[in-house]
């Protein structure tokens, strides 16, 4: 399911006097990873940007030799 689907699925109810949004929780958890996917390509924009600026130069553009890195991600 995507992001808009997700959104377009939900009910609204009013409670006391406020309006709130029902969503179904697997719809919920496409919308969640929907935006975190948005969030990951905007990132990787950003490197690529930063890397052309630096002229292809991994170091110049602030990115790390694996080795230093690897430690990090495990």
């Amino acid at each position: 399911m995507s992001g808009l689907e997700a959104l377009q699925s939900a009910q609204f109810v009013t409670a006391k006097g406020k309006r709130f949004v029902v969503i179904d929780v697997e719809d919920w958890e496409s919308l969640v990873e929907w935006l975190e996917s948005v969030e990951d390509r905007q990132i990787a924009r950003q490197a690529f940007e930063q890397l052309r600026a630096a002229g292809g130069d991994r170091s110049r553009a602030g990115w790390k030799e694996w080795d230093a890195a690897k430690g990090e991600v495990e």
